[in-house]
């Protein structure tokens, strides 16, 4: 199979069944609670197109394209509307992330896009009310200084109780105090305190197969194989032996189905901390043997994710190779969605990584759909509202259905 076989035997299936698709998306959306932003990373082979990666919690709107701001924001404004009728005040509360300028500049970009839907916008939360700024790649931000009243409910200095806080925080400690009785998007139950990145595939699985019925393809050609292996303390040796096996096994059915299909691709694997972000607690192996060969800050580094959380459940997944490419290095698409709409894309590229590997490194670079157009590279971009798009509104769902399923919990 050539590495372009999905996009370009498929491809027209996709466009005649547009309608039909754009239907079946209505119908669901209208089944769950959609989430009013989230972002994704994609892999594209070639052979095969899938979210690899969902993020509730998106901290990356400084890489989103200015001109893509009003868009964002109509969306986002049509949620609130609809979500939260009668909002004025939107209270933006962040991670405690006070030494990282990047990270700022989301917040910047952010208090931007929902300010442009006529929202008063105020930033900040009870850890950094004693700063009364924070520095961005561009500008500062200016905070307000928060306290929680003795009802739990976040009270921003001058103006109160918000109408509506927006969470851009993981909530990987747990719930924090003044978000349980304020009226809080995205729900803090799909914090990292709580969720599994597992939980989100189980809910895609069911989407990406009636999908797949209305395309009349194999459902692989749209997500990754995945296992979680449970109770996993790697300071033991027997733990790893067993994981070893386990993925072991694993490969053997990705060969499998790598052999069926005639692709000439040697399986790789990526082993995850099933709770976290920021790409911690991740390896890339191609052979469960060596797991046992790792040195103790290898080991260390997949064992411990964001804050110090210890891991002893791992997500065992697929690696797709990346087929696109950028200046000689590889690059994937990042979609942000906001109310299950595909609304931005940028490029995540990595020159000191090669196609099989995880992206999401200091030494990643972001370059916007317009630069990769500005350079000729539309072979690169021409699927972004075809299977990219496709793939991360999937992923939308997923996260509406995890939602629906945390509440009945």
């Amino acid at each position: 199979m050539s590495s372009g076989t999905l996009l370009e035997e498929f491809g027209a299936r996709l466009e005649e069944k547009r309608a039909e698709l754009r239907q079946w998306f209505s119908e669901k959306r209208a089944e769950v609670p959609i989430p009013i932003y989230g972002s994704v990373d994609i892999r594209d082979s070639g052979f095969k197109v899938a979210v690899v990666d969902a993020n509730h919690f998106p901290a990356g709107f400084n890489n989103v394209a200015e001109e893509d701001f009003p868009r964002l924001s109509q969306l986002m404004q049509e949620h609130i509307e609809r979500s939260h009728p009668g909002t004025q005040h939107i209270h933006l509360y962040p991670e405690s992330h006070t030494r990282n300028p990047g990270y700022v500049e989301n917040l910047i970009a952010l208090k931007s896009i929902l300010s442009q839907g006529g929202y008063m916008v105020t930033v900040g939360s009870p850890s950094l009310s004693e700063y009364g700024s924070l520095d961005g790649l561009t500008k500062p931000l200016s905070l307000q200084r928060c306290a929680v009243d003795v009802e739990d409910n976040l009270v921003v200095e001058l103006h109160g109780i918000p109408d509506l806080v927006i969470l851009n925080n993981d909530l990987t400690g747990g719930i924090l105090p003044g978000l349980l009785n304020t009226s809080v998007s995205p729900p803090a139950q799909m914090g990292w305190h709580r969720r599994r990145k597992s939980e989100h595939f189980i809910a895609l699985e069911g989407y990406c197969q009636e999908v797949a019925a209305i395309l009349d393809i194999d459902v692989w050609h749209l997500q990754p194989l995945w296992f979680v292996s449970e109770d996993k303390c790697l300071e033991r040796d027997s733990c790893l032996i067993e994981l070893a096996a386990e993925i072991n096994d694993f490969i053997g059915k990705i060969q499998s189905k790598y052999d069926a299909l005639g692709i000439d691709e040697k399986p790789t694997i990526f082993v995850k901390n099933d709770r976290g972000t920021y790409g911690l607690g991740m390896l890339t192996i191609t052979a469960g043997e060596q797991l046992l060969n790792l040195s103790k800050r290898k080991l260390h580094k997949l064992t411990y994710g964001k804050g110090g959380a210890l891991a002893e459940n791992f997500l065992i997944q697929e690696g797709i190779p990346t087929a696109l490419e950028w200046q000689g290095a590889p690059i994937e698409p990042v979609v942000y969605l906001v109310d299950g709409e595909a609304a931005s894309w940028f490029y995540r590229t990595n020159s000191k990584r090669d196609r099989v590997s995880n992206l999401n490194s200091p030494s990643a670079k972001f370059i916007t759909k317009e630069e990769l157009l500005a350079g000729g590279d539309d072979c690169i971009t021409r699927n972004a509202e075809g299977w990219h798009a496709l793939v991360a509104e999937l992923s939308m769902l997923a996260m509406g259905a995890e939602l629906a399923n945390y509440r009945e919990a």
